[in-house]
């Protein structure tokens, strides 16, 4: 057998000290992994929300506070979000499927954004839009009104994906004239030209339908003294 040559101090192979492995890892993953952390917190949760609120404010301040609604210096709603009218003094909006927080409805809460999710098929839906229909049927007859011909427009019935829907279509607002200007003691006519007045229509003249806004058609008619 043979014997294995003697190896000189000098030609020693160099031993790596055991805290380099632990050293190499600090400082090629673990120190770039915070300081890109720290550099991305600084710049997407601090600079760029700052700018980004600085200009929102600076440009569209209404919007970027929420949209809201003043009278007298009061807050009285959002333009964005729709509100539960009950009075026949008013206009009414879309049916709101909306729930509070504990299960119960609650509609136009606007801490609980849903819709139905009941399908066109569904017996509950069904039961419901004709037990509207006859409601809005019931409140033309209890004013001594005639009915009006055709079909109670869908929005009326059918509430919206949202429940915080603040805009109806021309054709409900149109629908309710009768029952708001009896209650207000208005001609069909004033009230009617009223809900015209406060039609917005397509955006750029080519998307979407005209709607009308019910808090702004129905401050429009507190507006009427």
């Amino acid at each position: 057998m043979s014997k294995a040559m003697p190896v000189a101090p000098d030609q020693a192979p160099e031993r790596t000290p055991k805290r380099a492995p632990v050293r190499n890892f600090l400082n090629r993953y673990l120190r770039p992994a915070i300081v890109l952390t720290l550099l991305l917190t600084v710049l997407t949760g601090l600079i760029y929300p700052g700018i980004v609120t600085g200009l929102a404010q600076l440009i569209f301040p209404y919007q970027a506070n929420g949209s809201l609604v003043t009278v007298n210096g009061k807050v009285i709603g959002s333009s964005l979000i729709g509100q539960y009218w009950t009075s026949s003094r008013y206009f009414h909006g879309r049916p709101s499927a909306t729930l509070s927080l504990s299960g119960t409805p609650q509609p136009y809460n606007a801490e609980n954004s849903t819709g139905s999710n009941l399908g066109p098929t569904n017996a509950a839906l069904i039961q419901t839009v004709q037990q509207r229909v006859a409601a809005w049927k019931a409140a033309f007859k209890k004013e001594n009104l005639p009915v009006p011909p055709g079909s109670v427009p869908v929005d009326l019935v059918t509430a919206s994906a949202s429940g915080l829907d603040p805009d109806i279509s021309i054709a409900a607002a149109l629908y309710q004239v009768p029952l708001v200007a009896k209650a207000r003691g208005l001609s069909d006519s004033v009230v009617r030209q009223l809900v015209m007045n406060n039609v917005t229509g397509r955006f750029l003249f080519i998307f979407g339908e005209p709607y009308v806004n019910v808090l702004q058609l129905n401050m429009a008619l507190d507006a009427l003294k």
